[in-house]
């Protein structure tokens, strides 16, 4: 295991105004009212696994259970919905030359203007297949770029959306490149959960909108949790999670480690380096919507000054967490997770086996204990060969995303 205490003389520093609008009380209430447009919205639960904290030495766990986000089988659904909503509404404000609210969305007016859009993004599979939801929602063509290591699975439920979807030699990145060229050469709106230097706005309502999330577990919860366990790729939601906490709870916010593949660790490499770096390209991870090999721009610049440590957890790892939540301890609740949906899961796990690392992060019998299990079983098949059990609540889970 590896982990480091963050070192970077931006840790602590306020975030810059228009990071903080995006990640504050305002702006996760704003994607709420908008969420409340789409038939499937409704607050995911909050479990508490008892039997498992009381093992592993911590006072409460609470797991936030994504797996069924608006039918989506991920927390992903919240971004690219989210930012497909606002996309319409600013080009329908453009063409109709007045202010477009959000219960206009539906109108034949805005839904005009919706018809002629395309909104274009790559994905390892659960961004895209938000996109794809809101575009179908608000009637908007929508192209998909789908790396080589994307499984059928993920492609098909894309496809099931109405979405256009082309496949990429290479990994995420080179998916991501394929994505811009191509939006550029046709005039489409790409709609990325990833920022670079000149493309920040729709990243950052991206991110903005996974504090849907955060601000349900902050009304769920009657005393702030000390440490979260948040899982990354290129950054996104561990910028939403640590950025929304620290503005809701100031200085009593909890501390926030950031988990990683050990083969896609771009977040701990930026932290090492002292800057955001891209790391070389390694063999695929089983945690496959978290193998991204460069941080994202916005999410970097928050995730800098509001996260407290990074860690890398390996493939064993990962299964035995899926485990974990699959076939919990005494009455602790079943979760279906999926290889990065039980990332934080993992990180814990592996934490609680190093007493160095516990007293490092201030783990005790004291500490409230937050996870997001970010996916379901968003891939049945692969599910099924790494927790080797098919209970009817796994094919349920299965079921609920295909």
């Amino acid at each position: 295991m590896l982990l480091a205490i963050n070192q970077l003389p931006t840790h602590g520093s306020p975030l810059s105004p228009d990071d903080a609008a995006g990640v504050d009380e305002r702006a996760a209430c704003e994607v709420e009212n908008m969420l409340r447009l789409c038939p499937a919205h409704r607050p995911t639960p909050l479990f508490c696994l008892d039997q498992l904290a009381r093992r592993l030495g911590v006072q409460r766990i609470y797991v936030k259970d994504e797996s069924r986000r608006l039918g989506l089988g991920s927390f992903k659904a919240l971004g690219g919905t989210f930012a497909v909503i606002r996309v319409v509404l600013d080009q329908a404000q453009r063409v109709l030359g007045r202010p477009v609210t959000p219960a206009e969305l539906l109108s034949d007016e805005v839904r005009a203007v919706a018809r002629t859009l395309t909104v274009c993004c790559a994905t390892d599979g659960n961004h895209g297949r938000s996109v794809a939801a809101g575009a179908r929602m608000l009637g908007v063509h929508a192209v998909i770029f789908v790396h080589e290591f994307v499984s059928p699975q993920r492609v098909a439920a894309i496809a099931a959306l109405g979405a256009e979807v082309r496949q990429v030699a290479g990994n995420y990145d080179e998916s991501v490149v394929r994505a811009t060229r191509e939006s550029a050469a046709h005039g489409w709106i790409v709609v990325s959960d990833t920022s670079w230097p000149g493309y920040e706005e729709i990243p950052r309502i991206v991110t903005q909108g996974y504090t849907a999330m955060v601000s349900e577990v902050c009304r769920a919860l009657d005393a702030p949790p000390t440490h979260v366990f948040v899982q990354a790729g290129v950054g996104g939601l561990a910028a939403a999670v640590a950025g929304h906490l620290s503005m809701v709870y100031g200085g009593l916010r909890p501390r926030v480690i950031v988990v990683e593949p050990q083969r896609a660790a771009c977040l701990y490499a930026s932290h090492q380096a002292g800057r955001r770096v891209a790391i070389p390209v390694r063999e695929p991870t089983i945690m496959a919507m978290l193998e991204c090999y460069e941080p994202s721009l916005v999410a970097w610049r928050i995730v800098s000054r509001v996260v407290d440590a990074f860690m890398q957890v390996t493939e064993e790892d990962a299964i035995r967490a899926m485990r974990q939540l699959a076939e919990p301890i005494g009455g602790d609740r079943p979760i279906v997770s999926g290889e990065s949906g039980a990332a934080g899961m993992a990180g814990l796990l592996r934490i609680m086996e190093q007493r160095p690392a516990q007293q490092a992060l201030g783990l005790d019998d004291h500490s409230r204990v937050l996870l997001f299990s970010t996916e379901g079983a968003t891939d049945p098949v692969s599910y099924l060969q790494q927790v080797g059990r098919t209970s009817e609540q796994v094919l349920e889970a299965g079921a609920a995303v295909e």
